[in-house]
């Protein structure tokens, strides 16, 4: 199991691998204090340079002989696919996840297989705007290449807005933890802004065909200027029409890249035009937000499903529980450092509401977007519609305060 050391998603896998008994070595990128203690347990890799990941499992596997892979995030599902290719597991094909993490190659190839995407064209920090901004098709959204959760992603409406929205991309793009990474560091995709609700699907992808486990609607507009998101409710409230399209919009999506095998988390948004891809990624969905969903009449976990197929054990139903579910990312309410969070207890009190979870911890410095791109905890709830569940996730929202200096 690739888990950096920043992700959210260790207590799940970790979770799903005790549930199913299986011997789990967890890799990441820092070694670990206790790794020499448990060898087999514990190992780190060169999570940056995917070919060398790979060798360094592949010497690791000579010892301890390694069933499956999975990755957690867009830079540990390239790594995967890595890994898996060189030691003969299920997995990708590398160029398709390499297609998936980067925004403009992976648009390249949904255009090449007639994948309905945004208008788009690719540009550098350097330029000079002062000719495109003025020849651009307005509304129009920047995108760095690679980041994550929406960090970085601006609407502008014009040319003034344009050149404002690049200057502030270009000092995200600048932060240390970005400017080292490479040249898609120094780019960014323009692309129409497409109109219309937004969701969330969520799939796994079996010997190259895509199995949706779940639509998720997301009922608060994502129309910028920044796009952070809040709430994901499932089943989706759109007509089976719209469903049924935008499963096989994201179907179309996964052949185009040449996905294979694993997890797959899309981003679609629907309109009068019919479905249209914004961005899909060979991993799960990020944050806590797979507690969401649960399968087989409530007992298996996304993380099960996802470690099952990897070693090629028997998959149970994957049809979701019958019960309406959802997750709020709650919205970071101002930029500062945190010093409390108060109303946990009421807010968790609040009818159909399955847990509040903080996971940002006082003495953290908390960014809106678009600079930042973590949340302060998440909420989670189900009921009998998605209707009511939603209102429950709002309720409890409200009840929350946070300190912030």
């Amino acid at each position: 199991m690739l888990l950096p050391t920043t992700t959210y998603r260790t207590a799940a896998f970790v979770e799903a691998a005790r549930r199913l008994g299986v011997e789990l070595t967890v890799a990441s990128e820092r070694p670990s204090t206790f790794e020499g203690a448990q060898p087999a347990a514990l190992l780190t890799l060169d999570l940056a340079a995917p070919e060398r990941a790979a060798e360094q499992a592949a010497a690791f596997a000579r010892r301890h002989p390694v069933a499956g892979v999975v990755g957690v995030d867009d830079d540990t599902a390239v790594v995967a696919a890595a890994i898996a290719g060189r030691l003969g597991l299920t997995g990708n094909p590398v160029a398709a996840a390499l297609a998936a993490r980067d925004k403009h190659l992976q648009r390249l190839e949904l255009v090449r297989h007639g994948v309905p995407v945004p208008r788009f064209e690719l540009h550098t920090l350097g330029e000079d705007v002062t000719e495109f901004a003025a020849r651009l098709r307005y509304p129009c959204v920047l995108k760095p290449l690679r980041l994550s959760a929406s960090r970085g992603v601006i609407r502008a409406d014009d040319p003034a807005g344009f050149r404002a929205a690049l200057q502030r991309l270009g000092r995200i793009l600048e932060q240390p933890d970005v400017a080292g990474c490479g040249d898609w560091a120094s780019r960014v995709l323009v692309e129409d802004f497409i109109p219309g609700p937004e969701v969330a699907l969520e799939g796994l992808v079996v010997a190259g065909q895509l199995q949706m486990l779940a639509l998720f609607d997301k009922p608060d507009p994502l129309d910028g200027p920044f796009f952070e998101e809040t709430i994901y409710t499932t089943p989706s409230r759109l007509p089976d029409r719209a469903q049924a399209a935008l499963g096989a919009c994201a179907r179309d999506a996964v052949a185009a890249l040449g996905l294979r095998e694993g997890p797959v988390h899309a981003e679609l948004r629907w309109n009068e035009r019919g479905p249209w891809l914004i961005e899909l990624a060979a991993r799960s969905v990020g944050g806590r937000c797979s507690a969401a969903l649960r399968f087989e009449a409530g007992e298996t976990s996304l993380e099960e499903l996802i470690i099952r197929h990897a070693l090629g054990m028997p998959l149970p139903s994957l049809e979701r529980e019958h019960q309406a579910s959802g997750v709020m990312m709650i919205p970071v309410p101002g930029a500062g450092v945190l010093r409390e969070v108060r109303g946990l207890a009421t807010a968790r009190a609040v009818p159909l509401i399955e847990d509040v979870v903080i996971t940002a911890h006082p003495g953290q410095t908390l960014l809106p977007w678009p600079e930042g791109w973590r949340y302060p905890g998440f909420i989670f709830a189900r009921g009998e519609t998605p209707e009511a569940v939603e209102a429950a996730l709002r309720t409890a929202q409200r009840r929350l305060g946070f300190v912030i200096e």
